[in-house]
């Protein structure tokens, strides 16, 4: 059923929109960058107790170390939803981001499954849900029946309803493309500076970055349910390692933003991510990488000039520079990248392969796959 905005919603809503045409103006006009870090569940709801591990208790752990290494920054202010044991309702965690007019959301949670997966994930907001990350969302949103009043506060929302997931608040729709350069800089941290495997990036109405009114991401630094991830993320050693590299990827996104003073936010339309195998398909002796985008100007391939897709190379063939981002022999490593340049705005990207230095059809790639 289509919904009918009243002609004073849609006014308030374009002019909301209006007040934000700079990000970066926003932010000039802040002391400081303050991100605000959510420690998952917490008090009477534990979150998954996978392998008799404590996801309230992890997550609280590595939020705090993120916390105490960004204090080190005198140019950032660290805001905490939760610094104890104790319950923190989901909309009173957006809350406390809005008030404190926040540049950055940043909620952290441990992950569960029946399966032994594994991996990290960061979610973006998402109008749609299919397969696993309705199920992910599901169970993250489950929190509210816990509060009280939570018909009220959530104006019936169902977390068991695919429909009701489906509505995104407005507000947030216009920091999605930020919230997705910061997600894909987290998953490269945990891949490059923990050495942990990357899930990719993720779409989901999840409540607790759903009302929020700046860029927000929900991290799941792994399964608790995994044997060796479980173990891992439960040492002091393995919860630092996660924490060194959410706090970098932060770093790092307030890096990108000060080198493009004067940027305008873009509302990107999220799509949704086609589901990616886990398993690596690897195929000899050909190199993959996704186009994202050409044309007769020369751009450094710097991940700033591209929305923060990482890995980026070009080709200039005649007056035409071509753009790529990631470069692989995995070709389900390389579907998943297409996805993220997607969600990222490049609604357009494809995937090219090469051999020998040649540009080859990727069919004729893929037939040479002797797996």
């Amino acid at each position: 059923m289509q919904t009918t905005l009243k002609p004073t919603i849609v006014f308030s809503i374009l002019i909301f929109i209006s007040t934000l045409t700079s990000y970066s103006a926003l932010y000039a006009q802040e002391e400081k960058f303050v991100v605000v870090l959510d420690a998952g569940h917490g008090g009477g709801d534990s979150g998954n107790v996978g392998n008799g591990h404590s996801e309230k208790n992890i997550a609280l752990k590595i939020t705090l170390e993120v916390g105490k290494e960004l204090e080190k920054n005198p140019d950032i202010k660290v805001i905490y939803t939760r610094k104890t044991d104790v319950f923190i309702a989901l909309h009173e965690r957006a809350n406390i981001a809005n008030k404190a007019d926040a540049d950055l959301f940043v909620s952290i949670h441990c992950n569960a499954h029946s399966s032994q997966a594994s991996g990290t994930e960061t979610f973006v907001l998402g109008e749609k849900n299919t397969g696993r990350n309705f199920e992910v969302a599901k169970r993250e949103n489950e929190v509210i029946f816990k509060e009280e009043n939570y018909e009220e506060n959530y104006a019936g929302f169902d977390p068991s309803s695919p429909e009701s997931t489906i509505a995104i608040g407005i507000e947030q729709e216009v920091y999605i493309e930020q919230s997705i350069v910061l997600a894909r800089k987290i998953e490269d941290n945990f891949v490059n500076n923990a050495k942990r495997k990357s899930r990719g990036l993720k779409q989901a109405s999840l409540l607790v970055i759903r009302n929020t009114y700046m860029p927000s991401v929900l991290v799941e630094v792994g399964f608790l349910t995994n044997n060796i991830e479980g173990n891992y993320l439960n040492t002091k050693a393995g919860q630092s390692k996660m924490a060194s590299a959410i706090k970098t990827a932060i770093t790092d996104y307030k890096k990108v933003l000060d080198q493009n003073v004067g940027s305008h936010i873009l509302n990107v339309e999220a799509e949704t991510m086609e589901e990616v195998e886990d398993t690596p398909r690897v195929i000899k002796d050909v190199i993959f990488k996704v186009q994202i985008s050409a044309g007769s100007k020369e751009l450094e391939a710097k991940s700033y000039n591209f929305k923060g897709l990482a890995d980026i190379s070009s080709e200039k063939i005649g007056d035409i520079y071509k753009y790529f981002s990631g470069q692989t022999s995995d070709y389900n490593k390389i579907k998943q990248l297409q996805n993220e340049a997607k969600l990222a705005g490049y609604s357009d990207a494809f995937i090219v392969a090469y051999k020998d230095d040649k540009k080859i059809d990727v069919a004729d790639a893929l037939k040479s796959d002797s797996n």
